[in-house]
């Protein structure tokens, strides 16, 4: 089947074609660029629904009961569901999704496991693009459930339109699931295992907790639910049907015009124009930029110079640590290099946020073949974080 009619087949919902793309897109290389081509301009439509919290907490439990009670009002749902990676084959640990097993049989719910593979924030590589799919293929609903490896989960914020963070009840500390980045993202606090003796602790902890945000636009919701027994699930799902929050990702300010920003600082920059590096794909701290080694890039022995595979690098951290709008400079990095690389190659570039003060960034840069993906290089990076914006250096013209 030829890529076109792969795509046309994956947008009017036929599911093997979905699951190839979306391989396609896990995989990177050409094929993921064929589809993010095919889907483009075809995003914010379905609602979608991010699930955060600790491990353990009844994340996967409770998405199947939300599932079920989006499917007895007529909707259409996909499931990405991101959890950690196999030590011995890199795929996903849980890629069965055993607790919702009794999901996968109905003909609307497309439900689909990414493994991490490494990557911080709770997320996938894949993850922004696997949800475009979704949602251009005509899911009404795509929930999206983190990794669960704890406070460091915000990177769901870039791309859901409704964010539940999970509070399981009974961890040893007042209000444990909801520390520090993932207190301030939620749109609602759902206590899970409302069956046990804590819930109801838990709850009002986390009311005296939300008094306390004075001034606040918007308070989030605090519900209890009992997923196993289906209390509190019906009022959950009312409650996130209701919302009319869609496509955030790409309205004005969302990851779109992120996209936008940084395609326009990369068209400026006259060095990545003279190496051929291009953008594929970008939101706020993270960029993939792709390069075909050509003869200008090739060294003395005939394989491509190291200081091209730097360049690259460079180029998507760059991209990635000013994609916020604020001017930031490299101030320290380091290249290893795994395989040398022929001529008429493409190269991949991700770039991803490992952590960002208010004046000091970590970028991490993995460099792979887009024919198979085998690792090539990689680029840590820390850098400077100035107070002054880039369209301000653009318009003097320093590019």
């Amino acid at each position: 089947m030829t890529g076109d009619i792969l795509m046309q087949a994956a947008l009017n919902g036929d599911w093997r074609c979905i699951a190839r793309a979306i391989s396609a897109l896990e995989n990177g290389g050409v094929d993921a660029l064929e589809v993010r081509k095919a889907i483009a301009g075809l995003q914010g439509r379905s609602h979608v629904i991010g699930v955060t919290g600790p491990p353990g907490g009844g994340k996967s439990t409770l998405v199947s009961v939300i599932i079920k009670g989006f499917r007895l009002r007529g909707k259409k749902v996909a499931v990405l569901a991101v959890d950690p990676s196999s030590p011995f084959t890199g795929g996903a640990v849980l890629g069965d999704r055993i607790r919702m097993g009794e999901q996968q049989s109905d003909e609307g719910v497309f439900i689909r496991s990414l493994a991490s593979r490494g990557h911080l924030g709770g997320l996938s590589v894949a993850a922004g693009d696997v949800i475009d799919l979704f949602d251009a293929a005509g899911f009404d609903v795509v929930i999206v459930e983190t990794v669960g490896a704890g406070q460091s989960e915000v990177e769901i914020t870039k791309f859901a339109d409704t964010r539940i963070v999970v509070c399981p009840p009974g961890l040893g500390d007042d209000v444990q699931a909801i520390k520090a980045g993932v207190l301030e993202i939620a749109d609602v606090f759902v206590v899970t295992k409302g069956d046990l003796p804590d819930s109801k602790k838990t709850e009002t902890e986390l009311h005296a907790m939300l008094a306390l945000r004075k001034g606040a636009s918007t308070i989030p919701a605090v519900l209890r639910v009992a997923s196993t027994l289906e209390e509190g699930t019906d009022a959950l799902v009312d409650w996130l049907d209701a919302r009319n929050q869609r496509g955030l990702r790409h309205s004005k300010g969302g990851t779109n015009s992120t996209f936008n920003l940084v395609a326009k600082f990369n068209a400026a920059d006259n060095f990545a124009s003279l190496l051929g590096i291009e953008l594929v794909s970008a939101s706020e701290g993270s960029t993939t930029m792709r390069m075909k080694v050509e003869r200008k890039h090739i060294n003395f022995n005939g394989r491509c110079h190291g200081g091209a595979l730097f360049a690259l690098g460079d180029m998507a951290l760059g991209l990635a640590c000013n994609s916020y709008g604020q001017l930031t400079t490299l101030i320290d990095g380091q290249l290893s290099i795994s395989t040398a690389v022929e001529e008429g190659e493409w190269l991949l570039a991700h770039a991803f946020e490992v952590s960002r003060s208010r004046k000091i960034g970590s970028y991490q840069v993995n460099i792979t073949r887009a024919r198979d993906g085998e690792h090539i290089a990689m680029l840590n990076g820390t850098v400077y974080i100035l107070n002054k914006t880039v369209d301000t250096k653009l318009e003097e013209g320093l590019r």
